[in-house]
């Protein structure tokens, strides 16, 4: 049979199709809502956590479309975002975010992955400690102010993010003391609740004592990188550039000291309480990947100094902490050079009533 012969039979097939009236079956395009245009400031806000003009100018940016490559129909880059956004704002099953904007759970999972990658590479563009002598002297100058607590530049704590269990061999090495599994995040505030560091690749069974010696923030310390120094609970050592709380005070020095120390380093507590209510799905148990995981964690991190510098606060998320309602939480760590440096600072700022 020659290519002729093909042809005719093939416009005979198309005519008899026309002439019958027989329906062409036509690619299915899902008709997709715009958030932007359907929701009110305030209703995208609330399913969201930041306003339409902080995701279209500041977070959308961050994203580059063509790295972001799905099977089936195309997805707006947008569209792309927001569904990332919608799980972190939610914490929900995938599957319940896909529906939300028509998009598959496979297709979800993987934009998780993409996006929170795409953020993560802006890591050292958000989330970085004082470069300069003007912004240390000006994160001391505001933790001054907190409770007359000289030198502060930054306070220290870790938070539990629960996780699935990661299967393997050391997925025990993930279970906290509390019995759940959990990365143990370390995180330094800054006076603004912003979060000036980040070390989120520890299982929840490291201590917090451990995670700051092995990292990189303690080798900027000790080589007078960073200026001034740290306040953190007693989970930490008493160094010359970690100040932890007095277990017993005795004078009314010491408890100046430790009121003092308590009420500036209250802002971590704040901080934790605001990160986590942004973004729910860090208080619900992650049933990504770990990778992915240590991933959404940075992401979250860097999204949530976005709203610090645009502004883009939601004032309902501010927990209200007392300086009594701060953990200080008991360690077998001592440090007789720490502790007798803590002792003459402590006389040297709190030994005379201001």
């Amino acid at each position: 049979m020659n290519e002729q012969v093909i042809d005719e039979d093939f416009n005979e097939f198309i005519q008899h199709v026309l002439d019958a009236d027989i329906p062409i079956p036509r690619r299915y395009i899902r008709e997709r809502d715009n958030p932007m245009e359907l929701f009110s400031a305030e209703e995208f806000r609330v399913r969201y956590r930041f306003s339409k003009e902080t995701v279209r100018d500041t977070i959308l940016p961050l994203i580059s479309p063509e790295n972001i490559h799905l099977r089936g129909l195309p997805l707006p880059p947008m569209l792309k975002v927001l569904t990332c956004l919608r799980f972190y704002a939610t914490g929900s099953f995938q599957v319940v975010c896909g529906d939300l904007s028509n998009v598959s759970q496979p297709s979800v999972s993987r934009l998780i992955k993409i996006v929170s990658t795409e953020i993560v590479s802006h890591l050292r563009e958000w989330i970085k400690t004082p470069r300069t002598e003007q912004e240390t002297a000006d994160n001391q100058q505001r933790f001054y102010a907190v409770r007359q607590f000289p030198g502060v530049t930054g306070c220290i704590d870790c938070t539990h993010v629960p996780i699935m269990s990661p299967g393997g061999d050391n997925a025990e090495g993930f279970r906290n003391r509390k019995g759940w599994f959990s990365l143990n995040v370390q995180v330094v505030v800054g006076p603004n609740m912003e979060i000036m560091d980040i070390v989120t690749r520890w299982p929840g069974s490291t201590h917090d004592a451990r995670i700051f010696h092995n990292s990189r923030l303690k080798l900027m310390l000790e080589r007078r990188e960073l200026k001034g120094f740290l306040l953190g609970d007693r989970g930490y050592p008493q160094l010359p550039y970690l100040y932890t709380p007095l277990a017993n005070p005795m004078t009314a020095p010491e408890r100046r000291y430790n009121v003092a120390h308590i009420a500036t380093r209250c802002i971590v507590e704040r901080t934790f309480g605001v990160w986590k209510r942004r973004f729910p799905c860090l208080s619900m148990k992650l049933r990504t990947k770990l990778q992915t995981t240590v991933k959404i964690v940075s992401a979250c991190a860097i999204l949530h100094n976005i709203g610090i510098l645009q502004r883009d606060d939601l004032l309902d998320m501010v927990p209200n902490i007392a300086v009594n309602d701060v953990p200080v939480v008991a360690a077998n760590i001592r440090n007789r050079r720490g502790a007798a440096e803590r002792a003459a600072f402590i006389q040297r700022h709190f030994g005379q009533v201001q």
